[in-house]
């Protein structure tokens, strides 16, 4: 069985990937939407060559010494099993997607970007924004083009320590590792549990300087608050 432990590595990690990308859409925890065709593709590429590897392995040598043999497999055999145990996290227990908890870990930094106007939205209300769009509007749109409009966003609930409360999502440009957040502080209304994810109309609240870190974060004044499910995607694109 020593024999066998790379291929089987590779076997499993191949599993895992076709797990998330092929067999499901757990991979939108991860990446974009865009990239599952390289991941199916890596994925089958491990189990193809994970079974190639198997067949085509020789059984150990006779012309080598026992001890030879002995302290070679034992030491790339442990190596190989220690591997595999973040292989068979990953195909048994996939993380859930990034939270409150990753959110709360990037620092409200927002430099002044400049302002300027914005295309005008679409008719009809209440208009359904991305909260990351919906913050750019709120912070730097010099046209005010979010004034007197209804407006329709949803993510998941974070809290600061002083009860106030965002509807939140994670902004991500390849995958999980390069998210930032994108988040609107929600007024007259109460804050469900933190992590769940909701669906609020409500109206801008203006706030600061245009274009000014002290406009950060946005505001909604809040008209209704509805509990819905995670989505498949739960990240925004920038």
């Amino acid at each position: 069985m020593r024999r066998y432990g790379g291929p089987f590595l590779l076997l499993l990690i191949g599993a895992a990937v076709l797990r998330v990308s092929l067999f499901g859409d757990l991979y939108l925890r991860y990446v974009q939407e865009g990239l599952r065709p390289y991941l199916i593709a890596s994925g089958a590429a491990l189990v193809l060559l994970a079974l190639t590897t198997a067949a085509l392995r020789p059984a150990h040598s006779h012309s080598h010494s026992h001890s030879h043999s002995h302290s070679h497999s034992h030491g790339g055999s442990r190596l190989a099993w220690l591997l595999t145990l973040p292989a068979l996290a990953l195909l048994l227990f996939p993380p859930p997607a990034l939270g409150s908890y990753s959110a709360e870990r990037e620092a409200a930094r927002r430099a002044a970007q400049g302002v300027g106007t914005f295309p005008a939205l679409p008719d009809g209300d209440p208009v359904t924004l991305t909260v990351a769009e919906y913050g750019s509007r709120a912070v730097y749109d010099s046209g005010r083009s979010l004034k007197g409009r209804t407006v329709r966003l949803t993510g998941f609930v974070t809290r600061d320590d002083d009860g106030t409360w965002y509807v939140t999502r994670l902004v991500v440009s390849c995958c999980a590792a390069d998210a930032t957040t994108a988040k609107a502080e929600i007024r007259n209304a109460t804050a469900p549990p933190t992590d769940t994810w909701v669906t609020v109309t409500g109206t801008w609240h203006p706030k600061g300087t245009l274009g000014s870190p002290t406009a950060w974060p946005p505001v909604l004044d809040a008209r209704t608050v509805t509990k819905v499910p995670e989505p498949t995607n739960p990240y925004e694109k920038p």
